[in-house]
């Protein structure tokens, strides 16, 4: 692994989601220097403008010369960039673009952090890398040509590439979860709208955790070249999560669970909710991850126990339901 003092300069594209937060709040801790890219500068300005370490950038991905300045004098890049759930397939594409404006500008090493969506369906429990990837639904088949695209660019034009794949996650303020509205109701002692079935054994990293992990790899050449795992702390059941929210909070679970039917129903309405349907399998038959490989590359992994990742998120809820009464009042 490469010291921390001769690492080079990361920048974080797609920063201002939870994972780029995540990511900044490590680089910060480990005493690096790095740059935010996003379409908007005010939303980074917002977020990272307190950190001196912070470098903000915009970039615009349909432009070449854009892309390539704003990875200009960086040695990792790390891919975050989303898109709209019923646009997935700009992943490929906007992958593409992001590829050929890293190579022109230098860069080394590329970080996509990514989902199991490429997978498909689980045929072993758990999953590790040599899994197969047979994704059978639309949002995998674009996954993984992004992935492709990522990993056929390793070794040309200096690049070095590497996917790390997440499961669903969860964490303070990160309302990209479908575990968020948990929290929230828990905070206010609401009825929480939860996608079911619940009582299936489910696993959630915490956002918290990937920052640390991912600092590391950037700085660690022998992870370049293949595909790793970051694995949450073990497996857990919705119904337990919302349970353990609602009584820190000192509330009784209150919980209104829509299955894949009334997701069908709802989508006529709600088009966010009408592009779930086709992922709800991960719901009945979850991908549970393998992260042997990666503590053998890197060591031992601190991860967030449950319960302490459900009260700080509990906790988060509570003071922006208090910050909102606050401006309300």
């Amino acid at each position: 692994m490469e010291n921390v003092t001769r690492a080079g300069k990361v920048g974080l594209f797609g920063a201002a989601g939870a994972a780029g937060r995540s990511i900044a709040a490590a680089l910060a801790a480990a005493g690096r220097d790095y740059r935010v890219v996003g379409r908007h500068r005010q939303p980074l300005e917002t977020q990272f403008g307190g950190d001196p370490r912070a470098e903000i950038a915009t970039w615009d991905l349909d432009d070449p010369a854009s892309v390539a300045a704003a990875a200009r004098g960086l040695q990792t890049a790390v891919y975050l960039v989303g898109v709209p759930y019923h646009q997935f397939a700009l992943h490929p594409q906007q992958m593409q673009k992001a590829l050929d404006g890293f190579r022109a500008a230098g860069v080394e090493r590329l970080i996509l952090v990514g989902t199991v969506y490429p997978y498909g369906r689980a045929q072993t429990h758990p999953v590790n890398e040599t899994h197969p990837r047979e994704p059978h639904t639309f949002k995998g088949r674009m996954r993984l040509a992004q992935e492709n695209l990522v990993l056929e660019s390793h070794g040309k034009d200096g690049l070095q590439t590497l996917v790390l794949r997440l499961p669903d996650f969860y964490g303070p303020g990160v309302e990209r979860s479908f575990l968020h509205g948990v929290f929230e109701g828990a905070a206010k002692g609401a009825r929480a709208q939860m996608i079911g079935p619940i009582d299936v054994a489910h696993e959630f990293v915490f956002m918290p955790d990937v920052g640390p992990v991912v600092e590391k790899l950037t700085r660690t050449p022998e992870a370049y070249g293949r595909v790793l795992h970051l694995a949450g702390a073990g497996t857990i059941t919705q119904r337990e999560i919302a349970e353990t929210a609602y009584r820190l909070a000192g509330h009784a679970p209150k919980l209104m669970v829509a299955g894949k039917p009334l997701l069908r129903l709802f989508g006529l309405f709600n088009p966010l909710l009408r592009e779930l349907v086709e992922m709800h399998y991960l719901l009945t038959d979850p991908v549970v991850l393998d992260d042997s490989a990666l503590r053998a590359l890197l060591g031992p992994i601190e991860k967030t126990p449950y319960e302490d990742g459900i009260r700080l998120s509990l906790e988060a809820a509570l003071s922006a339901a208090g910050a909102r009464q606050a401006v309300s009042a």
